[in-house]
């Protein structure tokens, strides 16, 4: 018998920025295409500071509201959810426990690559302290299975709980 999901949570808001260090844009969908990113993304169009070495785990970013959340209160610094230059804001989601983990947002499924420590080049872009701010904390990177759209208030939950949920037997007229 598979387990049920012991978290659930949501998509907060959605960022894009179009070429490297550009400021990030909040939208309210994104089309994720697996092997490539998230269309209008920096990343997708391989113009990103980082897509000199490209790979799975450059596809989409997340990072947990409650992290930026817990680094205003802890570290009294506050920054916008798009300045933390991740694409997708969450809430209610154990990102730490994602690497090597496949995941649902809304439609799109995704694997959990590798924790998207802060960097100095991050810092620079935003503000000192936000490295020591977000260590441990500084999200997921992870790659696109199977794309579609995903949409502000899409719900997040693991793989295995949206399968258990799929192959449940519904009831049919005939049975009634």
């Amino acid at each position: 018998m598979a387990r049920t999901a012991a978290w659930h949570g949501e998509v907060v808001s959605i960022h894009i920025a179009p070429k490297a260090e550009d400021p990030m844009r909040s939208v309210q969908t994104v089309r994720a295409i697996a092997g490539k990113g998230l269309e209008g993304d920096r990343y997708f169009k391989a113009s990103g500071t980082y897509s000199d070495r490209p790979g799975p785990a450059r596809e989409i970013t997340l990072i947990e509201s409650e992290a930026i959340e817990a680094m205003a209160r802890d570290n009294e610094l506050v920054i916008s959810p798009g300045d933390a230059r991740r694409n997708v804001i969450t809430r209610g989601v154990p990102l730490n426990h994602l690497v090597g983990r496949e995941f649902v947002v809304g439609g799109v499924r995704l694997r959990g690559i590798r924790l998207c420590e802060p960097c100095s080049h991050l810092e620079g872009l935003t503000r000192r302290g936000v490295l020591a701010g977000l260590v441990h904390r500084g999200g997921l990177r992870a790659q696109i299975l199977v794309g579609g759209e995903i949409r502000v208030g899409d719900p997040i939950a693991p793989a295995d709980a949206t399968e258990t949920r799929a192959v449940t037997p519904m009831t049919t007229a005939d049975e009634h």
